[in-house]
């Protein structure tokens, strides 16, 4: 049972009491995406809350999908959005429904209503109707077509069905109030004319229910108790509620809780579909994206998203959770369970003057230090290393502790090596060092106890293999990329150095054998993975996360 499913908050407490008054007997949740799009880390926290409630109280939870409008709906989108679900460790078992599943039965509904004299068919375009229903400080007008009888709705109903009328000139509405303060209840649209075919229902239907026609009684036709929903439904609810009480049908609960919201993150599916489709990314997989195949893709498991969504709850109002948050989920899970390698990102030759040209040997390098366990693995060493060009200066400044003229570092698991000689090449850039080592500081220990401040991580050059290597940072620069100045969207938020392609890094020959989805923490430098979509033989590792949050100075710059 998930830290989740253990603590209690005002959704526990209210299915605590509805048990205990006897209102419900067993409790039974929904998980219901719209296949419009890829899910995202927020739909995580939801999947988490509906499928960890069913579990933690012994009852169930649906998979629905709320495929209502074929405009926007794929198959693809069917296939990825369940493919993530269980990716993330969840199982609906067979209870995987959609909205489509109960176009009869709505339709069926739709013509009680119209027989209740609650319901109309209107001749009002769509902006002739949003002018007719007024605004927050001025009540609605009645629709012409209101005072329509039953006999006539119905036909014109029929033949809405039929598809005998062109699409945007008939709807079906409620007959709700038009003077109501909450909107939602101004004679909403249950029913608009859309003559596309359905990934499931093919061109059977050529009316669709709108969603919040359909939100409602599809949570009361399977017999969901508690129907979870985030606050922007909290103002449908009355809506919802009116439907179910006029057909005198089962009525779910519904209860609203704040949505994640993810400091420098976008979780809009509208805005993430805007990115694949203008190529601001390489696709709803980019590892930058916050959708879970794209979290999935840069290394992110799914028991460090669990455990982020336990550790933020569940809350009644909107508020921000900082990426770092998130970030520390993989980074200390990581640090418990991946494998120290040595990876160097932007190499510098290092030639050991006094080590045989034709010598080798192999040091033993530790697994995981936080867990022994694990063991050891041998690591090749030879006159010829590469170490990264960043541990090399040539006027050190203050505090710089590593490589430097005439100064001595340890090499790690290896020996204390020392600079002597810088190789320049025509433009004075350093392409070289030549350096002497100690041998008797096999180990990184000096028989004589003198210390050095600066250990190095290397790669033997005869041995390394090639990789290319991608170092993300968040997509967006400010910590609400929907604040935009005047005249600009959010795309003006992007973070022009989101993704640095590193093509001729060096790791040790350990790694030559990793498949996609390996991960290792490189030291010193982050933890990696395998991307998912080699496209030669040549690895590709995506970095997850640094080994620290080095985002926070820029954070606080761009806030």
């Amino acid at each position: 049972m998930s830290e989740t499913e253990k603590r209690k908050n005002f959704i526990t407490e209210i299915i605590d009491k509805d048990l205990a008054s006897g209102k419900c007997k067993k409790i039974q949740t929904r998980f219901p995406p719209e296949p419009n799009g890829y899910l995202h880390i927020g739909h995580a926290k939801s999947i988490c809350l509906n499928f960890g409630l069913a579990k933690s109280y012994n009852g169930l939870c649906n998979l629905r999908f709320d495929d209502t409008n074929p405009s926007k709906e794929e198959s693809e989108y069917v296939k990825s959005i369940k493919e993530d679900i269980k990716w993330l460790g969840f199982d609906w078992g067979r209870r995987e429904y959609y909205a489509s599943d109960y176009f009869d039965k709505l339709y069926t509904y739709a013509v009680e209503l119209i027989k209740k004299e609650k319901a109309y068919v209107c001749g009002l375009t769509l902006d002739q109707i949003r002018e007719f229903r007024g605004t927050l400080t001025k009540p609605g007008k009645d629709s012409p077509y209101r005072t329509r009888s039953v006999e006539q709705n119905l036909e014109l109903f029929e033949k809405m069905k039929k598809g005998e009328f062109l699409e945007g000139s008939k709807v079906l509405r409620a007959k709700t109030d038009m003077a109501s303060p909450n909107l939602n209840l101004r004679d909403p649209v249950m029913y608009r004319i859309l003559k596309q075919a359905h990934h499931r229902t093919t061109d059977r239907w050529c009316i669709y229910p709108t969603y919040d026609w359909a939100h409602g009684l599809c949570d009361s036709i399977e017999g969901i108790t508690h129907s979870l929903c985030t606050l922007e439904f909290e103002n449908h609810r009355p809506l919802y509620d009116w439907f179910l009480k006029e057909l005198g049908v089962f009525c779910s609960q519904q209860i609203e809780f704040a949505r994640l919201n993810l400091s420098h993150t976008i979780l809009s599916k509208r805005k993430l579909l805007y990115l694949v489709e203008e190529g601001y990314v390489e696709g709803w997989d980019d590892p930058r994206m916050p959708t879970l195949s794209g979290l999935k893709r840069r290394g992110y498991t799914p028991s460090s998203i669990r455990k982020f969504c336990d550790q933020i709850g569940v809350a009644k109002f909107n508020s921000i959770v900082e990426l770092g948050v998130l970030e520390n989920s993989i980074r200390n899970e990581l640090n418990k369970t991946a494998p120290r390698v040595m990876g160097v990102l932007n190499p510098l030759k290092v030639t050991i003057t006094n080590y045989p040209e034709d010598k080798q040997e192999e040091l033993e390098a530790v697994n995981n230090p936080e867990n022994l366990d694990e063991g050891t693995r041998k690591v090749p060493f030879s006159n010829r290393l590469y170490i990264e060009r960043d541990d090399f200066m040539e006027e050190p400044v203050k505090k710089f502790y590593r490589l430097a003229l005439g100064r001595e570092v340890r090499l790690r698991y290896a020996y204390f090596i020392r600079c002597n000689q810088v190789i320049k090449d025509s433009q004075g850039r350093v392409i070289e060092l030549k350096c002497s080592y100690d041998p008797e500081t096999k180990g990184g220990a000096a028989p004589d106890g003198r210390k050095v401040k600066g250990t190095l991580h290397w790669v033997s050059a005869k041995h390394a293999k090639d990789a290319s290597i991608r170092l993300y940072q968040p997509l967006f620069i400010k910590r609400n990329p929907n604040q935009t100045e005047a005249g600009k969207d959010f795309t003006s938020n992007l973070n022009p150095d989101s993704v640095k392609i590193i093509q001729d890094a060096k790791i040790e020959p350990s790694l030559k054998n990793a498949k996609p989805g390996d991960r290792f923490q490189f030291e010193r430098k982050g933890y990696f993975c395998v991307d998912s979509k080699l496209e030669s033989e040549k690895l590709i590792f995506n970095r997850i996360v640094s080994l620290r949050d080095t985002w926070a100075k820029i954070k606080k710059k761009n806030k």
